[in-house]
């Protein structure tokens, strides 16, 4: 199992920590970009599902991701949802606070990794 940590972050997830597993909380079949694109877009889950979990879980308290169980992904919606969180909140405290976990595609967390660094440029 690829637990998708960030290395140069280093810490380890409380007991506390809030986790969000995409397909059973959101879609199995996550959709584009915005929300004008179609439902169960990127900018949706980040401003319903992301967003509010990262409130209610405190300042410093981490939130886990799961990414499997779903039809896939397009890249509009990883980097709408992470990318565009990162440019929110900055992307220290979205490595800081996000973990991500797949089993199914271990290259999904390396993915969004680049687009929540690439949002600073």
């Amino acid at each position: 199992m690829y637990s998708g940590m960030f290395p140069e972050r280093g810490s380890r997830m409380t007991s506390d920590a809030r986790t969000i597993n995409i397909a059973m909380e959101f879609s199995s079949t996550p959709g584009a970009r915005y929300r004008s694109d179609g439902p169960y877009s990127g900018e949706e889950f980040r401003e319903a599902i992301l967003e509010t979990a990262l409130q209610e879980s405190g300042p410093d308290a981490c939130v886990e991701i799961v990414l499997d169980g779903t039809e896939g992904y397009a890249t509009s919606f990883l980097e709408e949802a992470f990318g565009g969180l990162a440019r929110k909140l900055g992307c220290d405290v979205c490595l800081q606070r996000l973990r991500f976990r797949s089993e199914e595609d271990p290259l999904l967390v390396e993915e969004i990794q680049r687009y929540i660094r690439g949002a600073d440029e």
